[in-house]
């Protein structure tokens, strides 16, 4: 009879290294899994530790500008983000790495997919429901969920203990307590010392961004484009050189490392799992935090108000908690993302920025197709076509409904 195939999430770190060599302990021919998704890692190095500890085969997929243009870009064109904080960096990366490994799997004829996230955490959610919707006759395995598996290694020394019986090489220090993960748009922070949320982060720790205490004394100021909501244009100096970035990819990339050298985008937070458990995360989120922000102030020129507060009240909200919650494939995010692009039409412009010492500033704006802003009508210095006598009748009217409520709270003696 022949083995069962499984294609494996495989990071080449001391989880799914341990986690490979069970599965093929367990009989099954493996298939890894990588995506580059923009994290600085030696994949080259993680293919032929995979191959030596066993798998069938390796495959790297190099899922960069899929990742922006399908995940990041929307993001920002709907100002996505979680509880007022969180701009979502770990969770727009799983709906592509999630769909080229399903694809490999299909490809090698896998019945079975698996990874190495945490039963308690959100990611084995996001991964899973993917799966699901992508493929519904996929099966998978979770060892972290696994009785077989996680009652025998309960913790890191106990996968410590097995990679050294099965000769696993690894790389283990106990100098960094925490778990990270990495794309380009940013960097996790997680578990170790910093399941204390009085802890504060040591200043190591951080990854992508320098210190903003440490960062250059002289503002960076560069100026983005937008079209229909999404970046398109970048220009920025550059050892005394301007330069111009129209690629998505390069684009982001070269926000990116202007927010790094800067110090922006850093936060710790504490905020809700979708499985109901209360987590601490620090996020480095450099160049999204700049593309969003710059976004954002551009609508406040192009966008009609109506449009932009329902975008606001259903929209973000909906979308961001969609992509937190793994719900991507889904028709709900369809039809939200069609919501996306139809409130987009008119946000062109270009945004002049500032990276100074971890914060970011608009220095002005400016739209060569919109006319909703009219300045002489907003002048306080001329009347222009707006009569301001006619603002007397539509206070009248606004405040129909307030005396009422007013005259009843005056007869019931109620203090307002």
């Amino acid at each position: 009879m022949p083995k069962e195939k499984v294609c494996l999430a495989y990071s080449g770190g001391l989880d799914t290294s341990c986690i490979l060599a069970w599965l093929i302990e367990k009989n099954y021919v493996v298939v890894c899994f990588m995506a580059d998704v923009g994290q600085e890692e030696d994949f080259e190095a993680a293919k032929r530790k995979a191959t030596k500890i066993g798998a069938k085969a390796v495959y790297v997929e190099d899922l960069r500008k899929e990742f922006v243009e399908e995940l990041c870009f929307p993001a920002i064109q709907c100002n996505a983000i979680y509880e007022s904080v969180y701009l979502l960096g770990t969770s727009l990366a799983r709906p592509v790495i999630a769909r080229a490994q399903i694809a490999v799997a299909q490809k090698e004829a896998c019945q079975y997919v698996s990874h190495g996230c945490t039963g308690k955490g959100n990611d084995q959610v996001r991964f899973e429901l993917a799966f699901y919707a992508l493929n519904p006759k996929i099966k998978v395995i979770a060892p972290w969920r696994d009785p077989a598996f996680y009652e025998v290694y309960a913790g890191r020394n106990d996968l410590l203990a097995y990679a050294e019986k099965k000769g696993i090489p690894v790389t283990s220090t106990k100098s960094k307590p925490w778990s990270m993960d990495e794309n380009l748009a940013h960097c996790s922070y997680e578990a170790g010392i910093l399941e204390d949320p009085d802890v504060t982060p040591p200043a190591d720790m951080w990854k992508l961004s320098i210190d903003p205490l440490k960062a250059p004394d002289k503002p960076e100021d560069f100026t983005l484009e937008f079209k229909e909501g999404v970046p398109s244009k970048l220009a920025y100096q550059e050892n005394g050189k301007k330069k111009v970035v129209t690629d998505p990819l390069d684009l982001f990339l070269a926000t990116n490392a202007i927010a790094r050298r800067n110090g922006v985008g850093r936060i710790d937070i504490l905020e809700n799992r979708f499985i109901g458990i209360k987590s601490r995360g620090c996020y480095e989120t450099p160049g999204l935090t700049c593309l969003r922000a710059a976004h954002i102030d551009l609508e406040g020129l192009t966008l009609d108000r109506e449009v932009r507060a329902l975008r606001d009240q259903f929209v973000t909200f909906n979308y961001s908690k969609i992509l937190y919650n793994g719900l991507y494939f889904s028709p709900e995010r369809e039809f939200l993302e069609a919501s996306i692009k139809a409130s987009q039409t008119h946000v062109n412009g270009t945004v002049r920025c500032r990276a100074y010492k971890g914060t970011f500033a608009v220095l002005g704006r400016s739209s060569q197709t919109e006319k909703l802003y009219d300045m002489n009508e907003s002048s306080m210095d001329e009347i222009g076509d707006f009569a301001p006598s006619d603002t007397s009748g539509f206070i009248s009217v606004q405040a129909i409904r307030l005396k009422k409520y007013g005259s009843i709270k005056l007869e019931a003696g109620e203090r307002m």
